[in-house]
């Protein structure tokens, strides 16, 4: 299958956002050449520094790092493989933002840390707040606001035409998490710029994970008819330079060789899944009735539990959301399913939307609103062993406009299954 190519135009202005050292080389390695020969200005913004990644500190140092001062150097150490590996595809480090968040903590401060909630806490670095001198704003709290801030004000000084994030279905929890803060900021600043997510960690994709450099990406079939794919193409010599690029990253190279050459194909894929419309008061499916594919990272055990996000579907009902969800199998003990419900409204600050969340575990289900625990009469659930349906008033969310809706499943704290973040249209 053929997919448009991605235009470039002269006055165009191209943002880069990456979640770690090394995602922009893998999904804009050539788009950034592109752009460099059509003079076509590009500043690319990190959202953390890839200090969590304990397996490649493991090969890199050829130890396991535990204490807080070498996690931060490791820290330090991608973002010089990131200055590398960017002025090797004609970027200076004038071109780039090291916005310094908590690498694999992201989409817990989305979720949970906004307004009164404390800021978050990494564990492997102990850090509250940006900890890195040489970052964009050093000392910015863990906070949902801070990162919308820094994302509204980079937007608001670069002035993009073109963004290009990680995708709302990637399996991380960093990728995921900087699409929904750049979905909220570019609705906080009433700005109508285009957005061409890419997508670097999904189940068992790509296929095969080695060096084919002849051969294109395809976009997983789960997601072929759920987004708008159009692609940039490679040349020879604009692959070769993406792979030295990607040398350049030698932390994350000598840990995943053959999962990064994966990408290194004749194209670069991006497909933004559209905004789902409810305002016909018509169920409409949240992309699910995907086919069963079971995480490869969870060990035999974990595997015995898995529950499949089977189908989701949204609708409005006089004055209520009505969320409904089918899964594979009952709850299990240890399991739980999560649904999120977060609200936006034109007009009032995004931190101060209610950010819904309810948890449902064999025994029964709890709300909360960020960190607060809310009283059970905020909703209604009818629940069987398998189905879940919540009729939600639209005025406890605070009468949003648009709604970012999500459901996981999880044993522990291990993710099982979860359904793509989508945006919902509620109302004009």
């Amino acid at each position: 299958m053929t997919f448009p190519a991605v235009p470039l135009e002269k006055h165009d202005r191209i943002l880069i956002l990456a979640p770690h050292p090394d995602d922009e080389t893998v999904g804009t390695g050539g788009l950034i050449q592109h752009a460099l020969e059509k003079n076509i200005p590009v500043h690319v913004v990190f959202l953390t520094n890839g200090d969590f990644n304990e397996w490649s500190f493991i090969i890199y140092r050829e130890r396991p790092v535990i204490s807080h001062e070498n996690v931060l150097k490791m820290g330090e150490v991608r973002h010089d493989e990131a200055v590398k590996a960017t002025s090797v595809l004609g970027l200076s480090e004038n071109n780039l933002s090291f916005l310094g968040y908590p690498d694999y903590g992201t989409q817990e401060i989305w979720c949970k840390h906004w307004g009164d909630s404390p800021p978050y806490e990494s564990f492997l670095t102990g850090a509250k707040e940006v900890p890195y001198s040489n970052s964009f704003r050093p000392g910015a709290p863990y906070k949902g606001e801070e990162i919308l801030k820094d994302i509204k004000r980079i937007i608001t000084d670069f002035k993009p035409t073109k963004i290009f994030v990680t995708h709302s279905a990637d399996n991380h929890p960093d990728h995921r998490a900087f699409y929904l803060f750049t979905g909220a900021a570019l609705m906080e600043l009433d700005m109508d710029i285009t957005l061409y997510p890419y997508l670097v960690h999904y189940n068992k994709w790509p296929d095969p994970r080695k060096y084919r450099p002849k051969e294109f990406l395809s976009p997983p079939a789960s997601l072929l008819e759920k987004a708008k794919w159009e692609l940039i193409s490679l040349s020879s010599s604009q692959l070769a330079l993406k792979v030295k690029a990607l040398k350049e990253h030698k932390t994350q190279y000598e840990a995943n060789t053959d999962y990064l050459l994966s990408f290194m194909k004749p194209d670069e894929l991006f497909g933004e899944m559209p905004f789902i419309d409810i305002r016909d008061t018509m169920e409409k499916d949240l992309g699910e009735n995907k086919e069963t594919s079971i995480p490869e990272e969870l060990i035999d055990e974990e595997k015995d539990f898995f529950t499949d996000l089977e189908k989701l579907s949204l609708k409005i009902d006089e004055k209520n959301l009505i969320f409904s969800a089918t899964l594979s199998r009952p709850l299990a003990e240890a399991v739980e399913l999560s649904v999120y419900l977060f609200g936006y409204r034109q007009n009032r600050d995004f931190s101060l939307m209610p950010k819904i969340h309810i948890k449902f575990t064999p025994l029964g289900y709890e709300i909360y609103d960020g960190y607060k625990k809310l009283s059970k009469d905020t909703l209604t659930v009818k629940k069987n062993l398998k189905d879940v349906i919540i009729s939600l008033p639209l005025s406890s969310m605070g009468d949003p406009q648009k709604i970012f809706v999500s459901a996981e499943t999880y044993l522990a704290e291990v993710p099982l299954d979860f359904s793509p973040w989508r945006i919902v249209v509620v109302k004009d």
